[in-house]
């Protein structure tokens, strides 16, 4: 069995679902935006397609479920979908059951949030009280004096936190999952030295990396952190010789394609990218790379929503396809494929011979070249 990464039509919404060489269920961020009153709605009915992946995996549950932060378009109608532990009125019988929840550490510590937000931070929460089913990226102070509250110490919930610069537990390229995952950000020192959260720059970014016949291919998930975090995890990985573990074959794109998380200013027709950027996208991209955009349609140039301070950018657009031009790669917006008029969910497949991008179950449309396995 091969690994397989599907990607959602959900306007500018996250969510993606890694299925493992061995069918386990890894689901990165749940947001059903669809309005079900709207007939010409395009989103897609998450629940719907979700559920169909349990029953073709041959599953009832998911291994993980990784919230990357509590934005509602990340999160939004979870605490519909799921079972979740700390109430029963979340019990129904039906809903998928969470084996591991990822977040990170401010999704424990935030206060003020609300509906599917305030029900993921409480899981979130009950799981780290009892320390189990959950894996807490960071440390920063505020994780500490949550602890302490509960009558409670990092060092007793050790191996609930992994630190940006390792490697999550439970997974490896040696075991039937096939995978590692390499965990960027957030940083411990970052909600430390500011004082305070903020949920896109404190968001989980992961390195995956899949091994199919001798064979490794990574995929960035970027999450929504804009060019300043994104050049902090570029000099962070540097500095302690982490290059390789931003090299990526797979892009799930930052922030819904905003030109934030290229550079500080939009620009006219491309956005000039910062210097750690320019080395992200363009150094550590390999040949035949995709680029995923997890965003509404890319706008024409002098539309409407051209002008639209909210992402998607079509400048921040024209300078991913440039670089993925000189690549032989390709560029895929999920409310765009197969078409505007009718996206629908497509997957990439992890193959010996490299990721395969495939719409719906049998019909290939393009492939991006692997590489052998790096040494060590």
């Amino acid at each position: 069995m091969t690994a397989k990464i599907t990607f959602f039509p959900l306007g500018n919404a996250d969510t993606s679902l890694i299925r493992l060489a061995d069918d386990q269920l890894v689901l990165l961020d749940y947001a059903n935006k669809r309005d079900p009153n709207n007939q010409y709605d395009a989103r897609c009915d998450l629940p719907v397609e979700l559920r169909k992946e349990l029953d073709d995996a041959d599953q009832e549950d998911f291994s993980v479920v990784c919230f990357t932060h509590l934005d509602d378009d990340h999160v939004c109608g979870s605490s519909d979908f799921f079972w979740l532990e700390h109430a029963a009125k979340y019990q129904e019988e039906g809903r998928p059951k969470i084996d591991e929840l990822w977040v990170p550490a401010a999704a424990i510590t935030e206060v003020g949030v609300e509906d599917s937000a305030w029900a993921i931070r409480q899981e979130a929460r009950h799981r780290l009280k009892h320390g189990s089913g959950i894996k807490v990226f960071s440390r920063p102070a505020a994780l500490e004096s949550f602890l302490k509250e509960n009558g409670l110490t990092l060092e007793s919930r050790a191996h609930c936190i992994v630190d940006a610069g390792t490697t999550i537990p439970g997974f490896s390229l040696d075991g039937s999952e096939q995978v590692e995952f390499f965990v960027h950000c957030p940083f411990a020192w970052r909600s430390d030295e500011r004082g305070l959260e903020d949920r896109n720059q404190d968001a989980v970014v992961l390195q995956a990396t899949f091994i199919e016949g001798g064979s490794e291919t990574y995929a960035l998930l970027g999450s929504d952190v804009d060019c300043d975090t994104i050049g902090e995890i570029v000099k962070t990985s540097r500095s302690h010789d982490n290059e390789d573990r931003l090299l990526w074959d797979i892009l799930h794109l930052f922030h819904h394609c905003s030109y934030k998380s290229v550079g500080p200013e939009r620009g006219v027709d491309e956005t000039e990218p910062t210097e750690e950027v320019a080395w992200l996208i363009e150094e550590q991209s390999r040949d035949g790379a995709v680029i995923i955009s997890p965003s509404k349609p890319i706008p024409g140039k002098g539309a409407e929503e051209d002008e639209d301070k909210q992402p998607p950018h079509r400048q921040a657009a024209n300078y991913y396809k440039r670089i993925l031009d000189n690549k032989d790669g390709e560029f895929k917006v999920t409310m765009e494929t197969p078409s505007k008029n009718s996206p629908k969910p497509f997957k990439i497949e992890i193959t010996s011979a490299g990721a395969k991008i495939v719409l719906g179950v049998l019909s290939p449309v393009t492939s991006v070249t692997s590489k052998p396995a790096r040494a060590g």
